[in-house]
């Protein structure tokens, strides 16, 4: 027979246990409810801000949209991403509208070269939402701040890339996009640039400036037209993206690359491969993440004083050969 001691301890046992288990139970519960319950105690966003982009596709706008969100995180305000798919401008009006509509604290937004964008711009300023435009700017429009890349910059580091690339020495093309989305100002200003820089190499030459009107179609007829003519073109310039990869594989389907130099423009996934294979010499870009993160910025600036630089100007982008896997590396961590 069990001596009561021994009965005595066997309980304590199982008491014990039970509380053990019921501590653990307590635990788990208390820690679930912590995570559920997280964001109803977490500090209350500033301001409400409204983005709008280009597009929601393109690793460029993706980057910017990083930008931004880190910039939120630093500044305790919540940003509000919105982008039509692919490049289309009255998607894009359309969400500056609703912005407007929402009468949120202040609006970051791509504009094209379009009335529509000052109008609504100007809608916005009597509705007293404060608007930051970025890469793209509306000079005539009441924006507050163009938060960019000097185009002049643009065009003389490009110009710098097509020394290296020609050696100083090239009969040269460049081809400008006329889509009315475009900033012709900023357009002309990245072609003042590249003559600015490639102005004391006496055999540097533009033969001509070519405009492209329908996208990539019509950067390829011009480029084929380049190497068919006896203007002994060596060089091409482009300052779009599009025209950048059109001409790209014009130069590859017609066998000349090594024999005609590209200097372009942007970071896509196509330009990128064309770079690491040596078709396109380089090209020249702003900075996404930084127009992002100094767009939230300056807009937390107009909030709080009222006051901030009508221009921030956020540098230029070069990418070669020699830092290119740099970029195919930012793009796979944003995809």
């Amino acid at each position: 027979m069990k001596t009561l001691n021994e009965k005595f301890f066997k309980l304590m046992d199982k008491v014990i246990l039970i509380l053990l288990i019921l501590i653990a139970a307590l635990s788990i519960f208390l820690y679930k409810l912590q995570k559920v319950e997280e964001p109803i105690f977490a500090k209350t966003p500033q301001y409400h801000f409204y983005m709008v982009a280009q597009n929601s596709v393109d690793p460029f706008w993706k980057e910017v949209k990083m930008g931004a969100m880190d910039a939120a995180k630093r500044y305790n305000v919540a940003i509000e991403f919105n982008a039509p798919k692919f490049n289309n401008i009255q998607e894009e009006l359309q969400y500056l509208d609703i912005s407007i509509l929402s009468k949120v604290d202040g609006i970051i937004t791509h504009v094209s070269n379009s009335k529509e964008f000052v109008d609504l711009i100007e809608e916005a300023y009597k509705e007293g939402i404060p608007v930051v435009t970025i890469e793209n700017d509306a000079k005539d429009s009441k924006r507050q701040a163009f938060i960019g890349t000097n185009s002049f910059q643009l065009g003389e580091e490009a110009g710098k890339l097509m020394i290296k690339a020609t050696k100083g020495k090239a009969n040269i093309a460049i081809i400008v996009s006329n889509d009315y989305q475009l900033d012709t100002v900023n357009q002309n200003l990245k072609i003042n640039g590249f003559l600015d820089a490639i102005k004391d190499y006496p055999q540097m030459k533009v033969v001509k400036v070519y405009t492209s009107k329908l996208g990539t179609l019509s950067a390829e007829e011009i480029t084929q037209s380049i190497i068919s003519s006896k203007q002994n073109i060596d060089a091409i310039y482009t300052t779009d993206s599009v025209d950048t990869i059109g001409t790209a594989q014009v130069i590859v389907d017609f066998n000349k690359v090594g024999d005609i130099a590209i200097v372009g423009y942007g970071d896509t996934a196509d330009i990128l491969r064309y770079i690491d294979k040596g078709i396109i010499y380089g090209t020249v870009m702003s900075d996404p993440y930084r127009i992002g993160y100094e767009s939230v910025k300056s807009m937390v600036e107009i909030k709080e004083k009222n006051n901030v630089s009508t221009f921030v100007d956020i540098g230029v982008n070069v990418i070669t050969k020699d830092n290119v896997k740099e970029y195919f590396k930012r793009i796979q961590s944003i995809e």
